[in-house]
């Protein structure tokens, strides 16, 4: 079942189901598990083709029956936040790595700006 997203000839899933007041209800754990197994696919695809950011002809080239998988399982939020902190954290290893690099030393706990209460 797909999160929020259209249905389509061949699709597993279902429309959302509007709530009274108008907002679709929230998918359940099994719809939840089947976006994550779709995504975990795409992110593994990418990584065997050496892709990071998934913007591209490359990616779509390589890992296009992924990345249409995640986007069938997936709401278009999930899909676009999905690839967003992909790139996020890609840049935050490689920052870590070139502080580590530097001999840059993790803070003790407790030490930064006083908090404010």
């Amino acid at each position: 079942m797909g999160l929020f997203s259209p249905s389509s000839p061949g699709a597993s899933h279902q429309n959302p189901t509007p709530s009274p007041d108008g907002a679709y209800i929230a998918p359940n754990r099994s719809a939840r598990d089947q976006c994550w197994a779709a995504r975990d696919a795409f992110f593994r695809c990418l990584d065997n083709h050496g892709i990071v950011d998934s913007v591209g002809k490359e990616a779509e080239r390589s890992c296009g029956r992924e990345e249409a998988g995640l986007r069938r399982e997936c709401a278009a939020s999930w899909v676009t936040y999905f690839k967003q902190r992909r790139v996020m954290e890609y840049k935050r290893k490689q920052t870590l790595e070139k502080l580590e690099a530097e001999g840059a030393k993790p803070m003790a706990e407790g030490m930064g700006p006083p908090s404010r209460v």
